[in-house]
């Protein structure tokens, strides 16, 4: 009795038909009652203050009865008149000299502040996956072999493999291209890239299950159980929005640059033609003067026609300047796009020029009109034309192409040539005054920069769409102009 008094968790003694016959000091103190006021009672009757008994279902007494074997089960109580209290009910048989049950042991042990702190865990648990799994950034576990452990739904998307395949069959050696899975180790275990057992934010590639290399910046940290290293979590920000973006940015940064460029030449280009205009008219005027005075055999008179070419020329140059500056005024007209590039071939003089060139036309059927100075406009094609021709020095195919986009209200003429392409040195100074990459006297350098200005001026802007050993291709993107739309004053 003593020994059973001794037991640290409140106790009864029952006979097979659930009677009490004893409780433990214990079980006295916990339910504040002495000895007497039990004894002869049922448990249900003093647990529960009913005189039904507890179903089979959840109370295991007629089964250690049966198998004359202990069981347990837990259940939550209002034992001591709290909110919620979770007991673990113990059932033992206490056999007589035969092997029968002649009683059984009931022992109940609080385990509230166990299943507090299991709920408290699962909540911690449920809740930092929900954490992990919403975050935007890719984030994946792995053990000391590399075996996947753990994938967000960012890193699913990111790496293009479910959770379940990647812990069955990925090393994380196969998200990243070779050799780099170690490079990154290294660093994680040295102090000099964030402190020994994690690294900052890095710049890596990462390849995902179609084989593409994706650009990220990873962090990274090792995970350790006391001194032993046994996983590892790495962090992945997918760059290629950034990076994208960034193009972009750097792509309008230059165009406005450009345009700033062009506008402040445009006026130093307006002034100096103007100047030079005057007394190169007066040139002119007097060497043809001079010219009339001489014979086609004399000598002086081969020098003044020498003067009157290269003021000619000089002339020329006057007039492309003054293109360039925008001094003549726009004549604005709504027609349609496809009759631009027939109005533009039908301009070029020197129809010799494509016997050995194929033109190619893939003009779309859409309604494509816009609001803009046709002849302008023609110049530019023309422009783009010769460029062309020269090129491919006067053999390839040249293709013009017209589409739209409705949506976004534009219209697109492209001009591809099959010739040696631009290279890549050339390729951002292509739109300045006076750069050009002809034999002198053969271009003034103000072909392209004059079509710049004058696309520019009627809403649009002109690029490189692509260029290299196969050919250039020239864009043009022009307003898309709409019926419902009131017509722009010029």
């Amino acid at each position: 009795m003593k020994v059973f008094n001794s037991l640290p968790f409140p106790s009864l003694i029952l006979t097979p038909d659930k009677v009490i016959i004893s409780a433990n000091q214990a079980f006295l103190e916990k339910k504040q009652t002495d000895l007497k006021k039990i004894v002869g009672k049922t448990c249900h009757q003093v647990f529960y203050d009913t005189e039904k008994p507890c179903s089979h279902a959840i109370c295991p007494f007629s089964k250690v009865i049966a198998e004359k074997k202990s069981q347990s089960i837990l259940r939550r109580t209002e034992f001591d008149g709290n909110e919620e209290v979770w007991v673990d009910r113990m059932f033992s048989p206490i056999l007589d000299d035969h092997g029968d049950v002649k009683f059984v042991m009931e022992s109940v042990r609080d385990a509230s502040r166990v299943i507090t702190l299991e709920k408290r865990s699962i909540h911690i648990r449920q809740f930092m996956d929900k954490v992990i799994q919403s975050s935007p950034n890719a984030i994946i576990s792995a053990d000391r072999d590399g075996n996947i452990l753990l994938m967000n739904q960012a890193a699913e998307d990111l790496f293009g493999y479910p959770m379940e395949e990647a812990i069955r069959t990925k090393n994380a050696e196969d998200f990243y291209p070779f050799g780099k899975a170690r490079d990154i180790m290294k660093k994680l275990k040295n102090k000099n890239f964030g402190g020994e057992g994690k690294l900052t934010a890095t710049r890596v590639d990462v390849v995902n299950a179609a084989g593409e290399v994706i650009p990220v910046e990873m962090t990274a940290n090792l995970i350790y159980e006391g001194d032993k290293e046994v996983a590892s979590t790495g962090i992945f920000y997918d760059l290629r929005e950034k990076i994208a973006a960034e193009k972009k940015l750097k792509e309008m940064l230059i165009q406005v640059a450009q345009s700033e460029k062009m506008a402040s030449l445009g006026q130093l280009a307006a002034g100096v033609a103007h100047e030079i205009n005057n007394p190169l008219t007066g040139i002119l005027l007097y060497a043809n003067l001079a010219l009339e005075r001489f014979d086609n055999e004399d000598p002086v008179g081969k020098y003044l026609k020498s003067v009157i070419d290269d003021a000619g020329r000089c002339r020329d140059i006057v007039k492309n300047l003054l293109a360039y500056s925008r001094q003549a005024s726009p004549t604005k007209e709504i027609f349609q796009v496809n009759s631009l590039v027939k109005h533009s071939l039908d301009l070029i003089r020197d129809q010799e020029l494509f016997l050995n060139i194929s033109l190619v036309k893939e003009m779309s059927g859409d309604m494509m009109m816009i609001h803009a100075d046709k002849n302008q406009l023609s110049q530019v094609v023309i422009n783009l034309v010769m460029n062309a021709i020269d090129a491919m020095n006067k053999k390839g195919t040249l293709t013009f192409r017209t589409y739209r986009n409705k949506p976004a209200k534009k219209v697109y003429i492209e001009v591809s040539d099959t010739g040696c392409g631009i290279s890549k040195e050339h390729l951002s100074k292509i739109f300045d005054p006076f750069f050009t990459t002809k034999e002198t006297g053969k271009g003034t350098g103000l072909g392209l920069s004059t079509s710049y200005g004058i696309v520019k001026e009627n809403g649009g802007r002109i690029t490189t769409k692509g260029t290299g050993s196969q050919g250039t291709t020239f864009l043009i993107e022009l307003p898309l102009y709409t019926p419902d739309e009131k017509t722009p004053t010029p």
